[in-house]
């Protein structure tokens, strides 16, 4: 399923009052385009035309796109608009080239002011329902999910579905246990906060959404941001070291979870996760929990943000409860995020079954990071991934390790010319990663330090979020024969972006302009394959994989395709060839593995409810459902806790509810362990191509001497 209008923003933002307490609503004369938004309009479309990697002609067929993207953006629920609205728009359909071009925007902000008028129609009538007795009882169904549903046919229809949206709506508190009274107050208050924040839309707002439909038909990574947005990124990544460190997005009305960052709040408390969706958020200890279902993004964010050691409580529903499931209570206290925790840590894999005597290094790399302004400065001991884990390799080969596991997972990427040194610590010099502009040329980064710190055996473990650097390390490892790439396929971000300040195109006036995030460049290893969309596929693919088809650039509309160029000049410093016997062990390992088990239990569960796009009106049903759910994610993780000598969840447990209880240490080993799986695989799967290179007569540490040739 395509995912429109994503948007991520990292919550490492400073404090500000959130935007519904001080912004009043903008009166429909104010919605018209501005002398400024005309200027940004020409020049954002020369910078694109010069400067973008991709080359897309501005015509009638990306007018229609645009057109598509931006009605989609308004109401990517398909829940305000009718077909009879569309016919209306159609007029513009085939004009917004020509209309770009003359820097005409009236039809962006035409559509916006019937859009704003259909918002206040549908909340009044939501409202209104409330009052209404609904009848539970009855099996009907509602689809929350309508994002690739077809249009409503006329205000029948479309009162027909905001009839079942409101019924579901209450149904779902209900079975969250609340009071019809504090039903209706929550609900109004949902609705109300719908209408008030699409009343707060301004110009420069209307603008930057239109635009924005415009660049994301080119491709998901290019964007405009208004001078108010350009304001607020400025102020994150001056103070990008304080907040809870977590990136979100939304869908259908949710505000979702991408990722937590390493050494924030968030992930060093460990209850957030990614998929999890923020339904409400609170202040302090006690401070009322605002309702935040159908928010708009940066408003949550600006609910969520403030100042270091001040209390926010998250109202989280689980990625495992559906979106009709019991939510928890997380209470974050804002912080910086702590560097140390990003930096890379390293541990020994020993003991497992089936491994011997052998002990297996693991250097997890949270992100590739480097302290510029240190290094800017001169400072001979800046702070950086590389130097971190040349200390941890040498520790490592000091203790007799037999193999090195470089772990990857969520791994976002960061600085290019860690991710081309840190390669070079186990290569002797030569290319790493490619790079192609717009115009066509193309650059080579390449290690120029022939020293080798680690020439034994080595594994790199990646998974679906592993992203950019990330990939180009893991690419040039597998492009060199290097070790063993294990894991899920990654991400796919190949692409570069610059930013670009709009003001500076100007030489008069004072009106500021905003900002342009241009796409310029994209990465290419050194076989000539590009790191884009495919991302970096492992040479031993785990089963949790079977669902990152439709993950990371995958997922996202207009991504950039795969993509050749020549290869690098560059001699390969190995061959895995032991891939085949390592696949059989691997698979006859993981046939029985209880913890690979309950990975791809709960994975299937969590496809089965994302992949659910209706729910039942039918409240013993919907019951019924979800207690079925939850049944099969309490047994498998009994099944797993079992085999690991800890309690099993009592039977009436939710496991979210479980999950909650982060102060039990029963549970934390648990959590625990489950993080492990993967690890503990790489280091058997390492383990088994060290033991067929290894002398029957004696144990040898391969970490103190040069490895066989096959490494």
């Amino acid at each position: 399923m395509k995912l429109r209008n994503r948007l991520l923003l990292c919550l490492s933002l400073v404090w500000a009052f959130p935007v519904w307490a001080t912004v009043t609503e903008v009166p429909l004369s104010d919605l018209y385009p501005s002398r400024a938004h005309r200027q940004s309009t020409m020049i954002i479309l020369s910078v694109i035309e010069k400067y973008h990697y991709r080359d897309a002609s501005l015509d009638d067929k990306l007018s229609e796109e645009i057109m598509e993207r931006y009605l989609d953006t308004l109401d990517p629920n398909r829940s305000f608009f009718t077909r009879q609205d569309l016919d209306i728009f159609v007029v513009y359909r085939k004009k917004l080239d020509d209309a770009l071009r003359r820097a005409w925007l009236d039809p962006a902000f035409n559509v916006f002011r019937v859009y704003r008028k259909r918002v206040e129609d549908r909340i009044a009538l939501a409202i209104k329902l409330l009052d209404r007795e609904f009848d539970f009882t009855k099996d009907e169904y509602y689809r929350f999910d309508r994002s690739e549903a077809a249009w409503p046919a006329d205000k029948a229809e479309l009162d027909e579905i905001w009839r079942k949206r409101v019924k579901n709506d209450i149904l779902s508190l209900r079975l969250a246990g609340k009071d019809e009274e504090g039903i209706r107050k929550t609900l109004k208050g949902r609705y109300e906060g719908i209408a008030r924040r699409t009343k707060q839309l301004n110009a420069d707002d209307i603008y930057q959404l239109f635009i924005n439909a415009y660049t994301l038909s080119l491709e998901p990574h290019t964007s405009y941001m208004s001078p108010v947005t350009s304001e607020n990124f400025d102020i994150s990544m001056r103070l990008s070291l304080e907040g809870i460190g977590a990136v979100l997005s939304t869908k259908n009305e949710f505000t979702v979870v991408q990722k937590t960052v390493p050494g924030g709040p968030a992930a060093l408390d460990g209850r957030l996760k990614s998929g999890d969706r923020i339904v409400g958020v609170g202040q302090d200890e006690d401070g009322e929990m605002a309702d935040v279902v159908g928010w708009r993004l940066q408003d949550v964010v600006d609910l969520i943000r403030g100042p270091k050691d001040s209390t926010v409580r998250l109202q989280v529903l689980p990625k495992d409860a559906g979106a009709d499931g019991p939510s928890n209570i997380i209470t974050l206290v804002r912080n910086k995020i702590k560097l140390e925790e990003q930096a890379a840590k390293k541990s020994i894999v020993e003991g497992l079954e089936g491994m011997g005597n052998s002990r297996i290094g693991v250097i997890t790399v949270p992100t590739f990071y480097r302290d510029f302004r240190a290094y800017s400065h001169g400072d001979k001991d800046f702070r950086s991934t590389t130097r971190d884990v040349r200390k941890l390799l040498k520790e490592l080969m000091d203790e007799g390790v037999d193999g090195i596991v470089v772990d990857l997972r969520q791994n976002g990427g960061g600085s290019l010319a860690e991710a081309t040194a840190l390669t070079g610590l186990f290569i002797e010099s030569g290319p790493v990663v490619q790079i192609k502009d717009a115009m066509g040329k193309i650059e080579v980064e390449t290690d120029p330090d022939p020293d080798i710190v680690y020439r034994g055996p080595l594994a790199v473990l990646v998974d679906r979020n592993s992203a950019s650097a990330s990939e180009i390390f893991a690419g040039a490892i597998q492009d060199y024969g290097r070790g063993i790439i294990i894991g899920e396929p990654t991400f796919g971000k190949g692409t570069v972006q610059t930013l670009i300040d709009l003001d500076r195109f100007v030489t008069v006036g004072t009106e500021q302009l905003g900002r342009l995030r241009l796409t310029m460049a994209q990465f290419f290893r050194i076989n000539g394959g590009s790191t884009q969309f495919r991302g970096v596929v492992p040479d031993i693919v785990y089963p949790t994989a079977s669902s990152t088809i439709d993950h990371g650039e995958r997922s996202l509309d207009n991504a950039l395709p795969w993509a050749r160029i020549k290869a690098a000049s560059y001699k390969p410093k190995g061959v895995v060839s032991d891939l085949p016997y390592l696949k059989r062990r691997h698979a006859s390992r993981i046939k029985s593995d209880v913890g690979f088990r309950l990975l791809t239990e709960e994975e299937q569960v969590f496809r089965d409810i994302r992949d659910q796009h209706t729910v039942s009106l039918l409240e013993e049903k919907r019951k019924r459902e979800w207690d079925e759910r939850e049944k099969r994610l309490r047994d498998s993780r009994n099944r797993y806790r079992i085999a690991k000598g800890l309690k099993p969840l009592p039977e009436n447990a939710s496991v979210a509810a479980e999950e909650e209880d982060h102060a039990s240490t029963d549970e934390a080993e648990d959590e625990e362990g489950i993080h492990l799986i993967m690890v503990n695989e790489a280091a058997l799967i390492l383990n088994d191509q060290i033991n067929l290179h290894r002398p029957r007569s004696a144990a040898v540490r391969l970490g103190q001497v040069n490895a066989a040739a096959s490494f």
